[in-house]
């Protein structure tokens, strides 16, 4: 059983990584400037293990505890643990403190306790800030989905960007789910536009990368100039 789905998994990298590959090369992009996480929330640590055999060891997480039960089981191994969930409060310190890189902070008070924690831990947390570009309610950050919102972001992302022990790298979105992946082009695209005027307006900005595209519409994602993708059931199957 364990060699089959060491077996299934090695097949859906394969799969994953040429259609990354295809749609980079179609979209004119590099595809080494694309970067995949595997999601593995609600998987067993074991899957974990498989991916990082198989090379894909950029590993997201969604809940904390989960997390530190696997990076305990599988401390051995050389794998980049990335919290991609919703940050809950109180939590900052051991988010700060185990993980790689944080791609959900949603508030200007989350990124203030991660500074904090990660200014005691003596590093620079590299993180994304999160957009509802959709406006949808049970989407999480900052209120982006009509262009007249986004002056009133100025100040906060000012704010932010200034705390001296956060490295912003960029921005990150859910497009709303559909069984259609091109419904979430206009999603991507207003990410995307969004990137262009905050680097615009914030001179000492860096948001050069763009955290969009999960199993369903990663490669309309790349079309729309994603960086970074966050695919759990393409790699691992189902939850």
């Amino acid at each position: 059983m364990e060699n089959e789905q060491a077996e299934s998994i090695r097949r859906n990298i394969e799969s994953v990584l040429e259609k990354i590959h295809n749609s980079a090369k179609t979209a004119g992009r590099d595809p080494d400037r694309i970067a995949l996480i595997a999601v593995t929330k609600l998987k067993p640590a074991l899957i974990v293990k498989n991916l990082a055999e198989f090379g894909i060891v950029r590993i997201g997480e969604s809940y904390l505890k989960e997390a530190l039960f696997k990076m305990n089981l599988l401390n051995e191994l050389e794998i980049e643990w990335h919290m991609i969930g919703t940050i809950q409060q109180g939590k900052e310190k051991e988010i700060s403190a185990n993980f790689a890189e944080v791609h959900s902070v949603d508030s200007k008070k989350t990124a203030i306790n991660l500074n904090k924690y990660a200014s005691l831990n003596g590093r620079k947390l590299p993180v994304y800030l999160e957009f509802n570009v959709s406006g949808e309610k049970n989407k999480h950050g900052w209120g982006a989905w009509a262009d007249d919102q986004w002056n009133g972001l100025l100040p906060e992302m000012n704010e932010i960007l200034d705390l001296p022990n956060l490295d912003v790298k960029g921005l990150m979105t859910m497009a709303p789910y559909s069984n259609d992946p091109q419904n979430a082009r206009p999603y991507f695209k207003r990410l995307r536009k969004l990137q262009a005027y905050l680097t615009g307006e914030i001179s000492t900005s860096n948001l050069a990368d763009l955290s969009m595209g999960m199993s369903g519409d990663f490669e309309v994602a790349i079309e729309e100039g994603a960086t970074v993708l966050r695919i759990g059931s393409a790699l691992v199957g189902p939850r």
